[in-house]
């Protein structure tokens, strides 16, 4: 299993929400960029990469930031975050990026997430984020009506192989991972899928492992030293 730290980005800074919340955002880094050097000093492939601004206004007000992380760490980055349009997806790709995760557009606009799919195959993930069991779009700000099994049916008929998928009630909230819910979906889907949302322990890790998901992704806990990186990446390996 792939372990991604994340960074959320807002105004070039590193920050972190609580279950989505922009009123409760807390400012971890005014560099980026030297987070994502240690998430490789500790041994890290992959990163995760929002654009949290980005997610509410569908532009790319990070990419600069986003840019100097993917250069100073030649590491794998994925980026999600207000990708709504084929310029957007072309702007990170054509930048450099590895992978794009449309969240909002996929779950509105399947045929955009399609055109996208043929034309970049798996440079394509779909971001599945839920609350209440129903996938949520906007920068979380809105709830689609789509549950989030309908939702991942769709992906695997469409041919999308990789969903992010978030438990919005999890997420930051240091309880755990909503390890039902991907033990659920893993065994209904033959998606490639990443939980995301309440990785805090390092046996949340083992669990998901065991479970053979493609990834998981850590977020609050790294920041919080809640887990130990270095230790988490040698678990979920």
């Amino acid at each position: 299993m792939i372990l991604f730290p994340a960074i959320d980005l807002y105004e070039g800074k590193a920050v972190r929400l609580y279950k989505g919340d922009y009123a409760k955002m807390t400012v971890y880094s005014d560099h980026p960029e030297e987070i994502a050097a240690d998430f490789a000093a500790c041994g890290a492939t992959h990163i995760h990469l929002v654009d949290l601004e980005g997610a509410r206004s569908g532009e790319t007000p990070n990419l600069e930031t986003v840019l100097r992380i993917r250069e100073s760490t030649g590491l794998f980055c994925e980026i999600g975050g207000g990708i709504r349009s084929m310029e957007t997806v072309e702007r990170y790709l054509d930048a450099g990026l590895d992978r794009v995760i449309l969240g909002t557009a996929a779950v509105q606009d399947p045929d955009f997430l399609l055109q996208c799919a043929d034309r970049f195959g798996d440079r394509i993930a779909a971001g599945a984020d839920a609350r209440d069991g129903i996938v949520s779009v906007k920068g979380w700000t809105e709830q689609s009506g789509v549950t989030l099994e309908e939702f991942c049916g769709q992906l695997e008929r469409i041919g999308i192989r990789t969903v992010i998928c978030t438990d919005i009630s999890r997420d930051g909230a240091m309880q755990g991972t909503n390890r039902e819910m991907y033990r659920r979906l893993s065994e209904q889907f033959s998606l490639q899928i990443t939980a995301s949302g309440g990785v805090s322990s390092l046996e949340d890790v083992k669990s998901l492992r065991e479970m053979n998901l493609y990834g998981a992704i850590i977020g609050k806990a790294y920041y919080t030293g809640e887990i130990d990186l270095k230790k988490a990446i040698e678990v979920a390996r």
